[in-house]
C-alpha cells in the first residue's frame, strides 16, 4: 500500500509550496527579530510579551488561512458592494470611537486588542475593486471611464488621510495604479494621470501636516531637525551600517538593545536585522519578499479568471509598495510614513491582513491547479 495516496497527492500538487515556506520563514524571521528588539525595553516578567503574542496570533490565523482555502475566492466577489460599505463604517467608527496614539486616531479597543481598522481596509478596498473592475476589463480608455472608479477608491482614501495616515493613504493609491493596470487602462491616460499628479504636489504641499512636511524635510536631510523628525532615520541608518557583512548577533545590535532605535520592532525592524545579522540577513529576508512577490505575480498571470487575476494584482501590489516603502526609509531613500514591513513587524491587524492576503493568493493558485487536473 503506497505510503502517499493519489488524492493526497492531489491535494499537495494544489499547493504553492514556494509562496507557502517564503511566507512562513518570514514570520519565523519576524519572531526572532521581534524578541530580540523587545526582550531588554521590557519588565523582565513581560521580557518576551510581545513575541508571545505575535506568535499566538500568527498561529491563529494561520489556522484561518487553512480554513479559508475550503472556500472558492470567487465567491467574495458577491459581496463587494456589502464589504465596501462595512469599510466605510469602520473607518467612520476610527474617527467617532477610536482612540488616539503617536499623534493619530487610527485604532479601536476591542477588548484587550486594539484595532486598526486601516490594515483591513487595505484588504478589503482590494477585494471591493476587484469586484467592481471585473467588468471593465479592458474598458478604461477615456477619463469619463476611470472618474467614477477613482471615485470608489477615493471616499475611503480620503477617511483614512483624515486620521491621518498617509502612509496608509498611499497604499491605496499603489493598489488603484496596480489594479487599473492590469485592467488595461489606456496608456495615454495613465501618463496624463501621473503628469496631473506630479503638477500637483505643489498644492498638495499645502494639506499637508507640519510633521509630515518636516517628515519630507528631513528626507531630504536628515541633519534639519537631528533630535527630532530626523533621530529615527539618523539612529537606524546607523544601525544597519553598524552590521556590516554578517552583523553584530542576535541579541548583541547595540541601537536596538540600549534604545536609540525607536518603533525597533515595527516600523524599524529592518534597522534590527540589518545590525544584528548584517547584509547578509537582510539580502535572505528580501530574497523571501522576493519569493512572495514573484509568486504573486505569476498566480496573477494564471489565475483562471479576471477577478482572480485582479485580486493577485491587488495583494501584490499592496506588498510591493510596503516592502519598498518600509525598506526605503529605513535605509534613507525614502520618506518615514510608518508603514509596516509585512509579516514582519509587530501588529496584530498588520499580521492578520497580510496573511488572509497570502491566503486569498494560495487559493486562486489552488483553485487554478484544481481546474488543470480535472479539465
Amino acid at each position: 500500500m503506497p505510503l502517499i495516496s493519489t488524492e493526497h497527492k492531489r491535494f499537495l500538487r494544489r499547493i504553492d509550496f514556494v509562496l507557502l515556506f517564503a511566507s512562513i520563514g518570514i514570520i519565523i524571521y519576524s519572531l526572532v527579530i521581534i524578541s530580540s528588539a523587545t526582550h531588554v525595553n521590557t519588565p523582565s516578567e513581560e521580557r518576551f510579551w510581545y513575541v508571545q503574542r505575535q506568535g499566538i496570533f500568527a498561529i491563529v490565523n494561520v489556522a484561518i488561512a487553512v480554513f479559508i482555502m475550503n472556500f472558492d475566492y470567487r465567491g467574495l466577489q458577491q459581496y463587494g458592494k456589502f464589504l465596501y460599505i462595512f469599510n466605510l463604517i469602520m473607518l467612520l467608527a476610527v474617527m467617532l470611537f477610536g482612540h488616539a496614539a503617536l499623534g493619530a486616531q487610527r485604532w479601536i479597543q476591542i477588548g484587550f486588542i486594539s484595532i486598526q481598522p486601516s490594515e483591513f481596509s487595505k484588504l478589503i478596498m482590494i477585494i471591493c475593486l476587484a469586484a467592481v473592475l471585473e467588468s471593465r476589463m479592458g474598458k478604461l480608455d477615456m477619463p469619463q471611464d476611470l472618474i467614477p472608479i477613482a471615485a470608489y477608491v477615493g471616499v475611503p482614501f480620503l477617511l483614512v488621510l483624515k486620521q491621518p495616515d498617509l502612509g496608509t493613504s498611499l497604499v491605496f493609491m499603489a493598489i488603484f495604479l496596480g489594479m487599473v493596470i492590469a485592467c488595461g487602462i489606456n496608456w495615454k491616460l495613465l501618463a496624463s494621470i501621473v503628469v496631473l499628479g506630479i503638477a500637483a504636489m505643489p498644492l498638495l504641499w499645502q494639506f499637508l501636516k507640519d510633521y509630515q512636511k518636516m517628515r519630507i524635510m528631513v528626507f531630504l536631510d536628515p541633519n534639519v531637525d537631528p533630535l527630532g523628525s530626523g533621530y529615527h532615520i539618523i539612529q537606524s541608518k546607523i544601525a544597519i551600517g553598524s552590521g556590516m557583512i554578517f552583523g553584530k548577533g542576535l541579541f548583541e545590535g547595540t541601537q536596538s538593545q540600549l534604545n536609540f532605535l525607536p518603533e525597533n520592532h515595527t516600523d524599524f525592524i529592518f534597522a534590527v536585522v540589518g545590525e544584528e545579522f548584517g547584509f547578509v540577513g537582510a539580502m535572505v529576508l528580501l530574497f523571501l519578499y522576493l519569493l512572495v512577490l514573484w509568486r504573486g505575480m505569476q498566480i496573477a498571470r494564471d489565475a483562471s479568471d479576471i477577478f482572480g487575476r485582479l485580486l493577485a494584482v491587488g495583494i501584490t501590489s499592496m506588498l510591493a509598495f510596503h516592502v519598498l516603502v518600509n525598506v526605503g526609509m529605513t535605509t534613507g531613500i525614502m520618506p518615514v510614513t510608518g508603514i509596516p514591513l509585512p509579516l514582519m513587524s509587530y501588529g496584530i491587524s498588520s499580521l492578520t491582513t497580510n496573511i488572509l492576503a497570502i491566503a486569498i493568493l494560495m487559493n486562486i493558485h489552488w483553485r487554478k491547479q484544481k481546474l488543470l487536473m480535472f479539465s
